[in-house]
């Protein structure tokens, strides 16, 4: 097998759910995927071991992520706002806790969040990316990762038992 198809294979659930954790919108997550590991190829030169590669390739995501942004204003000339999902998979230790719940009233609740709470919340859900990895992509630490979640997903249970009130 090719090393950048094992790459690929390792690292493409998680690029892709980064992806879907900042744009919510599934087809433009896939493609971007795609685009992703077709830069990665292009600059492997550049990774210099310094990270994992999956925060290496994250960072290519956000990066590429913001390209799309800056495409989608100039072919608009208005704000890049992309589309939301209506169901965004919640595959992470954490959404044992929210089982029992209403999965749409728990993003609604998350969606709600500022940023980067928010970003932080969706990258440990729905991308199951590591406090480390999330804390690398961020430009943070890894605490300040686990800290910004721990208090985001006290918002989120209170809003959510709140509503069931």
């Amino acid at each position: 097998m090719d090393p950048m198809e094992d790459i690929y294979l390792k690292h493409a659930k998680t690029v892709y759910g980064f992806l879907l954790s900042r744009i919510r919108d599934a087809d433009l997550a896939e493609e971007l995927t795609q685009e992703t590991f077709y830069q990665a190829v292009r600059s492997i030169h550049r990774f210099d071991g310094h990270s994992s590669i999956s925060t290496w390739l994250c960072g290519i995501a956000k990066n590429i992520w913001r390209e799309e942004i800056k495409r989608r204003q100039k072919a608009s000339d208005s704000s890049a706002e992309l589309s939301e999902a209506d169901d965004l998979p919640v595959p992470s230790a954490e959404s044992e806790a929210f089982r029992s719940w209403d999965q749409q009233r728990i993003m609604q609740a998350i969606h709600s969040l500022p940023e980067p709470m928010r970003e932080v919340m969706y990258l440990r859900l729905s991308g199951s990316l590591s406090f480390s990895q999330i804390g690398q992509i961020l430009g943070r630490t890894e605490n300040w990762a686990r800290i910004t979640f721990y208090r985001g997903k006290e918002k989120v249970v209170k809003e959510v038992q709140n509503d069931r009130a």
